[in-house]
Protein backbone atom coordinates (compact mmCIF):
# COMPACT_ATOMS: atom_id res chain seq x y z
CA UNK A 1 0.00 0.00 0.00
CA UNK A 2 1.14 3.35 -0.97
CA UNK A 3 1.80 5.55 2.17
CA UNK A 4 1.06 9.63 1.75
CA UNK A 5 3.12 11.90 3.32
CA UNK A 6 1.54 15.43 4.14
CA UNK A 7 3.47 18.41 3.96
CA UNK A 8 4.15 19.58 7.43
CA UNK A 9 5.92 22.89 6.53
CA UNK A 10 5.83 25.61 3.91
CA UNK A 11 8.33 28.43 3.10
CA UNK A 12 6.65 31.80 4.10
CA UNK A 13 7.59 34.92 3.06
CA UNK A 14 5.72 36.67 5.85
CA UNK A 15 2.44 36.08 7.85
CA UNK A 16 0.27 39.91 8.92
CA UNK A 17 -3.69 40.83 10.44
CA UNK A 18 -4.83 43.70 8.62
CA UNK A 19 -8.02 44.17 6.46
CA UNK A 20 -8.55 42.66 2.73
CA UNK A 21 -7.78 45.10 0.33
CA UNK A 22 -9.39 43.68 -2.61
CA UNK A 23 -12.43 42.40 -4.02
CA UNK A 24 -15.76 40.96 -2.98
CA UNK A 25 -14.30 40.62 0.97
CA UNK A 26 -12.80 44.40 0.80
CA UNK A 27 -12.72 45.74 3.99
CA UNK A 28 -12.71 42.42 5.91
CA UNK A 29 -10.46 41.47 8.58
CA UNK A 30 -8.10 39.56 7.64
CA UNK A 31 -4.70 37.41 8.91
CA UNK A 32 -2.78 36.54 5.15
CA UNK A 33 -0.17 33.71 4.67
CA UNK A 34 1.97 34.77 1.96
CA UNK A 35 4.11 31.67 0.46
CA UNK A 36 7.16 31.58 -1.17
CA UNK A 37 8.17 31.07 -4.88
CA UNK A 38 6.50 32.18 -7.68
CA UNK A 39 7.37 31.11 -11.18
CA UNK A 40 5.01 33.31 -13.52
CA UNK A 41 6.85 36.31 -13.36
CA UNK A 42 4.08 39.24 -13.87
CA UNK A 43 6.90 42.82 -14.41
CA UNK A 44 4.16 44.74 -12.61
CA UNK A 45 4.00 42.62 -9.45
CA UNK A 46 4.32 44.32 -6.08
CA UNK A 47 5.90 41.14 -3.92
CA UNK A 48 8.80 39.83 -6.21
CA UNK A 49 10.61 39.42 -2.69
CA UNK A 50 8.15 36.48 -2.64
CA UNK A 51 9.89 34.73 -6.00
CA UNK A 52 13.20 33.18 -4.41
CA UNK A 53 12.06 30.69 -2.56
CA UNK A 54 15.60 30.48 -0.89
CA UNK A 55 15.30 33.68 0.36
CA UNK A 56 12.66 32.79 3.09
CA UNK A 57 12.13 30.01 5.92
CA UNK A 58 10.40 26.84 6.06
CA UNK A 59 7.76 27.04 8.87
CA UNK A 60 5.60 24.22 10.11
CA UNK A 61 1.91 24.50 9.41
CA UNK A 62 0.95 23.83 13.14
CA UNK A 63 2.67 27.24 13.51
CA UNK A 64 0.73 28.87 10.83
CA UNK A 65 -2.19 27.59 12.34
CA UNK A 66 -1.89 28.95 15.46
CA UNK A 67 -1.24 32.77 14.35
CA UNK A 68 -4.15 32.38 12.58
CA UNK A 69 -6.12 31.10 15.20
CA UNK A 70 -4.71 33.92 17.71
CA UNK A 71 -5.61 36.38 15.19
CA UNK A 72 -9.19 35.90 15.66
CA UNK A 73 -9.78 36.96 11.92
CA UNK A 74 -12.95 36.98 9.50
CA UNK A 75 -10.94 35.20 7.13
CA UNK A 76 -7.31 33.40 6.34
CA UNK A 77 -6.09 34.82 2.55
CA UNK A 78 -3.54 32.43 1.54
CA UNK A 79 -1.41 34.56 -1.19
CA UNK A 80 1.92 34.44 -2.37
CA UNK A 81 4.06 34.50 -4.23
CA UNK A 82 1.93 31.58 -6.19
CA UNK A 83 0.63 29.24 -3.63
CA UNK A 84 -0.47 26.39 -5.54
CA UNK A 85 3.41 25.99 -6.70
CA UNK A 86 2.62 24.02 -3.31
CA UNK A 87 0.12 21.19 -2.14
CA UNK A 88 -2.11 22.74 0.18
CA UNK A 89 -4.48 20.39 1.30
CA UNK A 90 -2.88 20.16 4.90
CA UNK A 91 -2.72 23.41 5.39
CA UNK A 92 -5.97 24.16 4.74
CA UNK A 93 -7.52 21.05 6.64
CA UNK A 94 -5.69 22.19 9.74
CA UNK A 95 -7.11 25.72 9.46
CA UNK A 96 -10.29 24.55 8.65
CA UNK A 97 -10.67 22.02 11.76
CA UNK A 98 -10.02 25.41 13.81
CA UNK A 99 -13.55 26.84 11.89
CA UNK A 100 -11.34 29.36 10.37
CA UNK A 101 -12.97 30.71 6.73
CA UNK A 102 -9.70 30.19 4.33
CA UNK A 103 -9.41 31.89 0.95
CA UNK A 104 -6.88 31.78 -1.78
CA UNK A 105 -5.25 34.32 -4.27
CA UNK A 106 -4.05 32.11 -7.13
CA UNK A 107 -3.24 32.95 -10.91
CA UNK A 108 -4.09 29.50 -11.46
CA UNK A 109 -0.81 28.49 -12.77
CA UNK A 110 -0.58 25.11 -11.02
CA UNK A 111 -2.44 22.01 -10.45
CA UNK A 112 -5.34 23.14 -7.98
CA UNK A 113 -5.06 21.70 -4.35
CA UNK A 114 -6.79 22.32 -0.78
CA UNK A 115 -10.12 22.97 0.66
CA UNK A 116 -11.62 26.82 0.41
CA UNK A 117 -14.46 29.11 0.95
CA UNK A 118 -13.63 31.44 -1.89
CA UNK A 119 -10.89 31.17 -4.43
CA UNK A 120 -9.77 35.06 -6.27
CA UNK A 121 -8.23 33.67 -9.61
CA UNK A 122 -6.00 36.00 -11.43
CA UNK A 123 -4.85 34.35 -14.72
CA UNK A 124 -1.71 35.23 -16.25
CA UNK A 125 -0.24 36.07 -19.79
CA UNK A 126 2.67 34.96 -18.93
CA UNK A 127 2.00 31.10 -17.63
CA UNK A 128 -1.27 29.79 -18.53
CA UNK A 129 -3.35 28.79 -16.10
CA UNK A 130 -4.15 24.82 -15.16
CA UNK A 131 -7.42 23.00 -16.44
CA UNK A 132 -8.13 22.00 -13.01
CA UNK A 133 -8.78 26.40 -11.48
CA UNK A 134 -11.58 27.14 -13.71
CA UNK A 135 -14.12 25.25 -11.72
CA UNK A 136 -13.17 26.16 -8.13
CA UNK A 137 -13.35 29.72 -8.93
CA UNK A 138 -15.62 32.42 -6.94
CA UNK A 139 -14.37 35.73 -8.38
CA UNK A 140 -12.25 36.58 -11.51
CA UNK A 141 -9.43 39.98 -11.24
CA UNK A 142 -7.85 40.23 -14.68
CA UNK A 143 -5.33 42.96 -14.55
CA UNK A 144 -5.53 45.20 -17.42
CA UNK A 145 -2.57 47.53 -19.25
CA UNK A 146 -3.68 47.51 -22.63
CA UNK A 147 -6.54 46.31 -24.80
CA UNK A 148 -5.29 43.06 -25.54
CA UNK A 149 -5.55 42.04 -21.95
CA UNK A 150 -9.61 42.64 -21.88
CA UNK A 151 -9.61 39.68 -24.87
CA UNK A 152 -7.69 37.42 -22.48
CA UNK A 153 -10.50 38.90 -19.27
CA UNK A 154 -13.10 37.86 -21.52
CA UNK A 155 -11.71 34.55 -22.44
CA UNK A 156 -10.86 33.40 -18.81
CA UNK A 157 -14.65 34.59 -17.87
CA UNK A 158 -15.90 32.06 -20.64
CA UNK A 159 -14.66 29.20 -18.65
CA UNK A 160 -15.40 30.10 -14.88
CA UNK A 161 -18.73 29.48 -13.39
CA UNK A 162 -21.57 32.11 -14.54
CA UNK A 163 -22.16 33.55 -10.97
CA UNK A 164 -18.44 34.55 -10.52
CA UNK A 165 -18.18 37.91 -9.58
CA UNK A 166 -15.88 39.00 -12.47
CA UNK A 167 -13.14 42.41 -12.00
CA UNK A 168 -10.73 44.57 -14.07
CA UNK A 169 -7.93 45.77 -12.03
CA UNK A 170 -5.72 48.73 -13.88
CA UNK A 171 -2.13 48.25 -13.96
CA UNK A 172 -0.66 51.31 -11.22
CA UNK A 173 2.34 51.39 -13.61
CA UNK A 174 0.55 52.18 -16.69
CA UNK A 175 -1.66 55.24 -16.42
CA UNK A 176 -3.59 54.91 -19.60
CA UNK A 177 -5.22 51.62 -18.42
CA UNK A 178 -7.03 53.78 -15.80
CA UNK A 179 -9.43 54.86 -18.88
CA UNK A 180 -9.56 51.61 -20.33
CA UNK A 181 -10.68 49.75 -17.34
CA UNK A 182 -13.18 52.68 -16.64
CA UNK A 183 -14.59 52.66 -20.33
CA UNK A 184 -15.77 48.50 -20.61
CA UNK A 185 -16.65 48.66 -17.35
CA UNK A 186 -19.15 51.44 -18.57
CA UNK A 187 -19.79 49.00 -21.17
CA UNK A 188 -20.17 45.47 -19.77
CA UNK A 189 -22.10 45.50 -16.90
CA UNK A 190 -21.02 42.12 -15.85
CA UNK A 191 -17.64 43.34 -15.08
CA UNK A 192 -16.42 45.75 -12.06
CA UNK A 193 -13.81 47.86 -11.02
CA UNK A 194 -11.15 45.88 -8.63
CA UNK A 195 -9.02 48.86 -6.20
CA UNK A 196 -6.09 47.94 -4.10
CA UNK A 197 -7.90 49.98 -1.42
CA UNK A 198 -5.13 48.63 1.02
CA UNK A 199 -2.74 50.70 -0.78
CA UNK A 200 -4.89 53.90 -0.48
CA UNK A 201 -5.26 53.49 3.24
CA UNK A 202 -1.22 52.92 3.49
CA UNK A 203 -1.90 49.69 5.27
CA UNK A 204 -0.40 46.21 4.25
Amino acid sequence: MTQIHHLTHLPVVETFHSVQGEGTWMGVNAFFIRLAGCDVGCPWCDTKISWNIKRHHQIEISDLVIEAVNAHPAIVVITGGEPLMRDLTELTRQLKEQDLRVHLETSGSHPFSGHFDWVTFSPKKFKFPHNSIYHQVSELKVIIKDASDLSWAEQNAARVPVNVVKYLQADWETESSNELVMQYVLNHADWRISLQTHKLLGVR
